[in-house]
């Protein structure tokens, strides 16, 4: 997979880009990572990219000239189709959904703003989607496009050592017979030692037992689900079994109810 940067610091993203899974990804060929800098486009002696909004108001805008030149250049630079991105507060949430259908392609230009944004001309002609990484602002799209990077580059075939790892992450929706299920967030784990003056590992984990150590992951990621985001489970929608899973967890909290039934 290819992925163009436009920003006016695309070396803060491939630094980023050079450890962990995203290194690995690169260092295999399974990602390659490319920087446009909009002020190489830029005309004049002080090579300009910006201006004084229309209306007036505070900040500035990025003009349309060098960043059209820059994404022009990213195009060029391979003959595949290829998706602009511009990572913005005002774009569609990235889930684990969206991840997975930007891993899914070939290309990706990723544009990142600055200042108090993108003239809107520019978005309107040559952006294909806008994403947001969550409902707050940053100084500018770059550590947006680096999350975007990373959680795309660790869904390449061949990057993670373990090719199980993503597929148990959070938000996955894979349920334990391996169809289409709930988006959970992940079950605890735990490594060495045993014993810690912090507590002790589940018993159920060293039981050898994969069946129980299977159910109780279930339980453990139904239940953080159901304490840390509720918005997420769908209570009705669950199985019988799921339902039994989590009455137990609610259970062992106290919770008064039992819907295992239900």
């Amino acid at each position: 997979m290819r992925i163009d940067i436009v920003s006016l610091f695309p070396e803060f993203v491939a630094q980023c880009a050079a450890f962990g899974v995203v290194g690995r990804a690169a260092e295999r060929g399974l990602l390659s990572l490319h920087g446009w800098n909009p002020r190489d486009y830029a005309e004049g002696n002080y090579r300009r990219v910006d201006d004084r909004p229309f209306g007036g108001g505070p900040g500035m805008v990025m003009l349309v000239d060098p960043l059209r030149a820059s994404l022009d250049a990213a195009r060029a630079a391979d003959p595949r189709p290829v998706c602009v991105v511009y990572l913005t507060p005002q774009g569609v949430p990235l889930t684990q959904a969206k991840v997975r259908e930007l891993a899914a392609r070939e290309r990706m230009v990723l544009l990142c703003g600055r200042y108090e944004g993108v003239d809107e001309r520019l978005l309107a002609t040559q952006v294909d989607e806008e994403i947001s990484i969550g409902d707050y602002v940053l100084s500018g799209g770059e550590l947006a496009a680096a999350v975007v990077v990373d959680a795309v580059a660790r869904l390449q075939a061949g990057v993670l050592n373990d090719a199980d790892s993503a597929e148990q992450d959070s938000f996955e929706p894979v349920d334990p017979a391996g169809d289409p299920g709930q988006l959970l967030l992940d079950c605890p784990h735990y490594t060495r030692p045993v014993s810690h003056e912090l507590g002790d590992v589940p018993p159920v984990l060293m039981s050898g037992n994969h069946a129980e150590i299977a159910r109780w992951r279930r339980q453990q990621a139904l239940g953080r689900t159901w304490q840390r985001r509720p918005d997420l489970l769908d209570e009705a929608g669950l199985s019988k079994p799921d339902r039994a899973l989590l009455s137990s967890y609610r259970a062992s909290l106290g919770t008064v109810g039992d819907d295992s039934d239900g």
